[in-house]
């Protein structure tokens, strides 16, 4: 769905294709998955490239991201035999932001209707975020109706005065027209959008763990994302702009070695928490600039000194992830449920020392609800790309508020948010 606020025609809901574009600050991926039945998806192709052109999460260079993006596409529809035109896409840059708003609206004793419904809805529209932001999702958390609270349809009630609490997610504005302009250059258009955080947390929380309460965190390559769900809903997002690639720049610093060697040197030996056999093992670590074959060109240290190097770093993620959950406002929703997605959460004893700083119990997530996904694309480092198709299962269309507002809507309300989704 472009910028040019007109409506699509509704995606079909059985044997119809639904593709999703997860554009990372490290990998580009494309999933594209056939609905065979109402509320469910079978994945039949998939593709991932390097993201080129893209750093923390902004695109730096258009016609490299435009690359990247090209490839992941190109290679999902060869696997699946399709070509395809429409995408649901996340949105990671552009420093997306959560606002709560309440909106009120008269109904003077009388019986509330979707009318009346509809115009506390509309209230969202005049959100005063900044002049530079596009709103990406309205959700409403739930309804009012004078004294009555934790309201979820009030269709049907009777009341004086109706209320609604809605969770505003929004983006600047410009990053979001970079990244239309960049997926519109290789002939796709927006069917949806949706924040990162959202994604992955419909892909790796359970339904007990929406409802009562819970985080999901992913530690992606050039930030970690923060969601909080509280009864069925996302009531929270936020970012910490610490990730993956961080600690490999650090290994690379710290050891005196290439980018590339230091992602190897994480893969094969690193670890989130020392262990006492770790001054035992020695590894060898090329130099950069240095001849590998020359005796100068590898240095020989204990494993220990790698893992401290990366022990640091991702303490300093936990501890800014600890301050974000404090700060949110929502952290007595969390309780101690606490999901961990991501690629970057696949390092060794990462779930421990996020259990030891965070104070909560932590498991590590990864997409459960697509069929079809293999082995090397169902781990934790493919939550964002699932989710987006999650997304799509559940939200079937899509509605433009404004010629540069995507207004994505959860679902909370079931008929009531059909209707509003179709008539607003």
């Amino acid at each position: 769905m472009g910028f040019n606020g007109a409506k699509k025609p509704k995606r079909p809901t059985r044997g119809g294709i639904v593709a999703a574009l997860d554009v990372g600050s490290t990998k580009v991926c494309c999933i594209i998955a056939r609905m065979d039945e109402p509320g469910s998806v079978r994945v039949i192709g998939v593709g991932h490239q390097i993201a080129t052109g893209i750093r923390a999460g902004s695109i730096i260079d258009m016609e490299a991201a435009e690359t990247s993006i090209g490839a992941a596409v190109h290679a999902a529809e060869q696997m699946a035999g399709e070509t395809i035109r429409d995408v649901v896409v996340n949105v990671s840059m552009g420093h997306p932001r959560s606002h709560a708003f309440n909106a009120q609206v008269p109904v003077y004793g009388q019986e509330v209707t979707e009318g009346d419904i509809r115009r506390a809805m509309a209230h969202a529209r005049t959100l005063q975020a900044g002049p530079d932001q596009t709103l990406i999702h309205t959700i409403p958390l739930g309804f009012n109706l004078d004294a009555s609270r934790g309201i979820r349809d009030p269709k049907g009630m009777y009341g004086n005065q109706l209320g609604a609490q809605l969770h505003v997610v929004t983006a600047s504005a410009g990053a979001i027209r970079t990244l239309h302009t960049c997926i519109a250059r290789c002939h796709l258009d927006i069917e949806s959008m949706v924040v990162s955080p959202f994604a992955s947390g419909l892909a790796c929380l359970v339904e007990d763990e929406m409802e009562m309460g819970a985080a999901c965190i992913d530690i992606g390559g050039g930030g970690t994302t923060i969601s909080i769900f509280s009864e069925g809903n996302l009531v929270w997002t936020g970012a910490v702009p610490l990730g993956g690639r961080h600690v490999t720049n650090d290994i690379a610093h710290g050891l005196a070695t290439t980018l590339a060697h230091a992602e190897r040197l994480k893969a094969l030996y690193g670890s989130a928490r020392a262990n006492p056999a770790d001054e035992r093992e020695m590894i060898e670590v090329p130099q950069v600039g240095e001849d590998e074959r020359s005796e100068s060109g590898t240095a020989s240290m204990p494993r220990s000194f790698l893992v401290s190097v990366i022990q640091a770093r991702m303490e300093e993620i936990f501890e800014e992830i600890r301050g974000a959950l404090e700060q949110s406002g929502y952290a007595r929703l969390v309780g101690r449920r606490v999901v961990l997605t991501g690629g970057a959460s696949q390092l060794p004893n990462t779930r421990e020392l996020a259990q030891l700083i965070l104070d909560k119990q932590v498991r590590i997530g990864r997409p459960t609800r697509i069929a079809g996904l293999n082995e090397a694309h169902g781990g934790p480092a493919f939550a964002t790309a699932a989710g987006l198709l999650l997304h799509a299962v559940r939200n079937p269309t899509e509605l433009m508020v404004t010629g540069q507002e995507a207004v994505a809507n959860t679902g909370l309300l079931g008929r009531v948010g059909l209707w509003l989704r179709e008539n607003l």
